[in-house]
């Protein structure tokens, strides 16, 4: 075992940093190789095990009361990588300075060699990771958000060092490796917040009178027992033309308190404005076909 191990710095020093890498690596290889005992690895794996297991449970503790307050669940889960981050970090530095305690000189060299060859064994992986890393610190978005990567929309519910994942809304789990993310335009919805903005479309004859629906659409927004009302509502009209007839395009823009009930709110507005409309007869069903 030692052998193996020997060897494998003797190389990786000298593929690595050459000459000044191969001698700081080598000139001491026993005293290297001797650090890593049996007990050195065993008690290597029990923290690594300590570590994982901690991780978990803090992570699991901190979503059980993220999601037992609407108000804080996305401050909440904001904080979950970067404990996740500070955790294995220490774990990492027990292990190195507790366990194995090396020379700087001997541990800087090690670490230089280790990164280059594992550098050219995953390169796609460490570019996820470091657009992991970036994500965490620049923050484009954060768990709990509502995102719009390429072709999927979703609330981000893990950043992870390789990927970040969302969930869609058919609840269906998406993972996007972080490199995409970096190198991608990405839309936020709410952008830290728990509300978000809503837009309800509804398709309307060219002449009917706006500013009743208008008010219609105003009041079926505020009546939602999903409605934000710190912001304001919206309703605005476009001309469209379909099959050489003109029609008015509504468009109803209002806040939902949590956006996780963003697609309900919609559907609750619209279907609203429309019973709405019927009722007053500004629109017939044959309208609708």
């Amino acid at each position: 075992m030692k052998r193996i191990i020997l060897i494998i710095l003797m190389l990786a020093g000298k593929a690595g940093f050459g000459q000044e890498a191969e001698e700081t690596v080598i000139t001491k290889p026993l005293e290297l190789v001797d650090m890593i005992s049996f007990s050195n690895i065993f008690w290597t794996i029990i923290l690594l095990v300590i570590g994982y297991l901690m991780t978990r449970f803090i992570t699991r503790i901190l979503k059980i009361f993220a999601e037992r307050s609407a108000r804080i669940r996305i401050t909440m889960k904001s904080i979950i990588p970067i404990i996740r981050i500070i955790i294995w970090t220490v774990i990492l530095i027990i292990i190195i300075k507790g366990i194995y305690n090396p020379p700087i000189e001997m541990l800087l060299a090690v670490t230089a060699a280790v990164a280059i060859a594992v550098g050219l064994a995953a390169q796609d992986l460490l570019k996820n990771i470091f657009g992991g890393i970036m994500l965490l610190f620049d923050r484009p978005f954060q768990v709990g958000d509502k995102i719009e990567a390429g072709k999927y929309y979703g609330e981000v519910i893990e950043i992870g060092l390789r990927a970040t994942r969302i969930v869609t809304p058919d609840d269906s789990t998406v993972t996007i490796p972080n490199m995409e993310l970096m190198n991608s335009s990405v839309s936020n919805v709410n952008t830290g917040e728990l509300n978000c903005q809503v837009v309800a479309e509804i398709i309307l004859p060219i002449n009917v009178d706006t500013q009743l629906v208008r008010k219609i659409a105003t009041e079926a927004a505020q009546v939602s027992k999903y409605i934000f009302l710190n912001k304001p509502i919206v309703v605005l009209f476009f001309n469209e033309m379909y099959q050489r007839r003109s029609y008015l395009k509504m468009r109803l823009k209002a806040y939902v308190m949590d956006i996780r009930y963003e697609f309900e709110f919609k559907s609750d507005m619209t279907e609203t404005v429309i019973r709405e409309l019927l009722s007053h007869g500004i629109i017939k069903k044959e309208d609708l076909d």
